[in-house]
This record gives C-alpha cells, structure tokens and sequence, in this order.
C-alpha cells in the first residue's frame, strides 16, 4: 500500500508514491516534463491557470500508476505541497475567477507597504509577525481596486495546494499555517488577521474553513475519482506550503533545527518557538506545519533569490559544458579566488536587503592573472556568502543552529559551495535525498504513524554525506570579509 504526495510548483508538478510500511520512496515523475508556461501581461506580473494545475496532477497520477503498476485501490492517503503566497478566487460554483497572481508577481508590493505603514510597525511585529509585503492578503486587495467585478462575485479564496484539495473532493478549506504564508493569521488573537482584513476592506467570509495541517481534511469524491484515477474516498491527510513542507521533507520540526535548499534560488528556514517578528520586513515569518497556540512552532524563512540562477547563468554563458567542469575549475583556485568578488544578487529585489536590486557584480579582476576558474570559485563563494550573511540576520532574529539539514541539489553538490557554508557558520551540514512530493506522500502517514516514525524514514532511507566545518576558517573568514564589505559599499552607496 502506498501513500501519493504532489508538489505544485509554477514550473511543473511533481508526482511521488512511498511505501506506507517503511516511508521508502517507489518514484517520482515530473508533469509537465518541460516547464509550465506563466502570463506576464506587465513587467513584474506573474499569473497561471489553476485549472492547468488540476489537469497536470491528474496526468501525472495517470503516468506514476501505469509506470509502477499501482491500481487506485493501492493508493491509501495523499499528501499535498504547494508554490506560497498565490492567490486563487473562486465563484460560488467552485470555478476560478481569473488566473492565480503567484507567488512572484511583484503587483502588490506597493499596497502592503502602505499597509505596514498605516497599521504601524509594531502592530504588524507582533500580530502578524511580517510586513503584509507582496503576500496573498495584499494581492487580493489589488484585485479589489483593480478587478471590482471580480471581486464582487468571489465566494472563497484559496491557495494552491487548497484548489488542489478542492478539486479532488469539492470542499473548500484552508490551514492555519498556509493562512499565515497568505499574511491571513493573527498569531496574536489567534484567529483570522481581522486588523488586514478591516484595513483591506476585505470581508473574512472569504476565507474557507480551517482544517488541521495533518488529518482527515477531505476525501475524494466521485467527480474527483474520475477525473483523477484515484478511488472514490481517498482520503487527504496533509496540506502545506513548499518551503514548509520542505523543512518537513527533511525532519525539520523544532527549535534550533534548519532546512536550507540551493536551487534556483537559495532558502534558509529556521524553527524557532518565539511569536517574534523583529526582522519582518528581511525574514518571513509563517506557521510551521506543526504550529499550534499551546506549542508554538514559527518557520523564520530567508530567501536569496541570486543563487542557483546565477550559476546556471555563468553555465549558459562561459565556455563550459557542465556543473561539474565548473566544480573542477574553481578547485583549481584557493579561497578566496586570489582576490575576485562576484555579488550574487541578480534575480530582482531582494527581501533580506530590504528589498534592494543591488545586482550581480564581478569585482576585482585582474585581467593578467585571473581566468575562467576564478570565476567560477568567485561564484560558488559569493553564493555561500550570501547564505551566511542571511544566516547572521535570522541569528540576530533570536534563533539558534543545532542541526542543519539540506536537500542533495544543486548547489550542495559541490563541495566547495558547501564547505564554505559549513566553515563559516561552524556547523555540519546533513545532506539529504528526498524531494517535497516524497514529503508529502510521507506526511500523509503522520495522522496515523506520528512523528517519530516519520523522522526515522527520513534518517533511515536518505541520509547522502554530512559536510564539517574546515580546520583552516581564518583563510574562508578573511574572504568572507572582503565580500561583506564590497556588498556593503554597494549597500550603502
């Protein structure tokens, strides 16, 4: 018998099956096997169709029961994961509205600063623990201004994952921590953020129910089995944000644990058990999956946009064939890269400067001595440093390292990216092969199996290597450095 997760991400959707027994991975597929396309109708815009959404999910069940010889009647819970902060508006029949504003369209950027600015700093510290910044809530109040007809004839909004789960059972509800990625939770009144909501003159009968992270949220119904291939009462026992359900996906539940991800773009998330906000405008701060009032469990998530992005680019536009050549040239070179700089930061505003577009910048080339390789050691530095100095904020933000745990991507592929990282914030790094839709899937079982089973499957089946801090941190602290005060100079000028 297994379990089914799905990852909805904006680039594809991703289709896993584990073994409910042992929480041993059986597949994963990706649908589309090329990208999801996205509307751009304006520079900063960014819009998909959820119903395109559905109809991968469904294709993709398709493809990893056939591939595996699964029947229906094998697949016993589902798990779901999904791309934060988009928007989806259905009507009273369940149907979209419009395409959902995602996760990075930049539109409502300049409603939720008003917002911070009119509700007030510390009131939004303390309630909502962020800035309402460009997340879901300000988003639906741009189509409030902009799109009245639209909105008038909105019955619910959902998010991702929640579609999703609409369109496998046609019940609408929602979860505490994916309210909270929306900027929809009062962490400190406990309920719905009904001082953004009044400000946004946005009513909260918009907001479906809320059901538990983890339990019996829906079951599948008959129009759900048809269009989908599972069987009719499949239950849905899990729902979460990606980056959330990625520190889940590596058995990052409590204080002092962190997840980071190296892909496109670079992502460190903390467990922290304080209801603070005191970087809300540079760390986002959400519910984790196991958050609730009486054990409080806050996810303080710092993103980097120019990082795996940035390496791709010097792919696409050095003389190389591969990552791996890449790795190979820059071990050709010392720490330090005799002395070049590169500034990762080219993949617009980021949040962790207080959303500034600095930019990637190559400094201090020597055009006589330095070649290819400096540039390729330059960048896998410059990227790890940009790792550390986002760690040095969420450590400003109170929290503490006692385990560090990443997926096997990328980034963490090469020893010098994380070498680096482990040498300048002095701890080991657990590197790990599992994905989000493997945690899903996994998570399905822990309404029934708990944690404790859960973190033994994930130590037991995909535990790759564990990176150390080197003896030699003096020469990866001076390079370090001098990166800190050339991004600083760019800062300040």
């Amino acid at each position: 018998m297994y379990y089914l997760g799905l990852d909805i991400g904006s680039s594809s959707i991703k289709v896993a099956l584990v073994a409910m027994a042992t929480g041993k991975p059986v597949g994963v597929i990706q649908q589309p096997e090329e990208e999801m396309g996205m509307l751009a109708l304006k520079r900063g815009w960014a819009e998909q169709d959820p119903k395109e959404w559905w109809q991968h999910c469904c294709k993709g069940i398709q493809r990893i029961k056939q591939q595996f010889g699964i029947s229906e009647t094998q697949i016993k819970g589902i798990g779901i994961a999904y791309q934060m902060h988009g928007l989806v508006m259905l009507d009273s029949e369940g149907e979209p509205l419009r395409k959902s504003i995602i996760w990075c369209d930049s539109r409502a950027v300049e409603i939720g600063h008003q917002a911070y600015a009119a509700l007030g700093e510390d009131r939004c510290k303390t309630h909502l623990l962020n800035s309402p910044a460009n997340f879901t809530a300000s988003k639906l109040k741009w189509v409030k201004e902009n799109e009245p007809d639209i909105y008038k004839k909105t019955h619910k909004i959902m998010l991702p994952g929640d579609y999703i789960a609409y369109r496998f059972s046609h019940i609408m509800n929602t979860t505490i921590s994916g309210l909270s990625e929306g900027v929809f939770w009062d962490f400190k009144e406990n309920d719905i953020a009904a001082m953004l909501m009044e400000y946004f003159g946005i009513s909260s009968d918009l907001i479906p129910d809320i059901v538990p992270t983890f339990g019996l949220q829906a079951k599948v119904d008959a129009q759900g089995a048809r269009e989908s291939g599972l069987e009719i009462g499949t239950p849905i026992f899990y729902r979460a944000g990606d980056q959330p359900n990625n520190a889940l996906s590596l058995n990052v539940f409590n204080p002092g644990e962190v997840a980071a991800n190296g892909g496109t773009s670079g992502v460190v998330y903390a467990v922290s058990q304080a209801i603070s906000g005191k970087e809300s405008t540079r760390v986002n701060n959400f519910a984790h999956v196991n958050y609730s009032k009486e054990t409080p469990r806050i996810g303080k998530l710092l993103n980097i946009n120019g990082a795996g992005i940035q390496y791709r680019w010097l792919l696409n536009n050095l003389d190389v064939d591969s990552y791996e050549e890449m790795n190979a040239l820059a071990a050709k070179v010392p720490v330090g890269a005799e002395g070049v700089c590169m500034i990762p930061f080219g993949n617009g505003a980021e949040r962790m400067l207080n959303n500034r577009e600095v930019g990637t910048r190559l400094l201090n080339v020597n055009l006589n001595i330095h070649n290819k390789a400096h540039i390729c050691r330059a960048a896998l530095e410059g990227i790890a440093f940009s790792f550390a100095y986002g760690m040095e904020i969420l450590m400003s933000d109170g929290i503490s390292i006692d385990v560090m745990r990443a997926g096997n991507d990328n980034l963490f592929r090469s020893e010098i990216f994380a070498n680096t990282l482990a040498t300048l914030v002095s701890q080991d790094i657990e590197i790990y092969n599992t994905t989000g839709a493997i945690g899903a899937a996994r998570a399905a079982g822990i309404y029934e199996g708990g944690f404790e089973e859960f973190s033994a499957y994930t130590l037991k089946n995909d535990h790759v290597k564990t990176y150390g801090p080197l003896k030699d941190k003096g020469t990866y602290l001076k390079a370090y450095d001098i990166w800190k005060r050339e991004l600083e100079l760019i800062i300040n000028s």
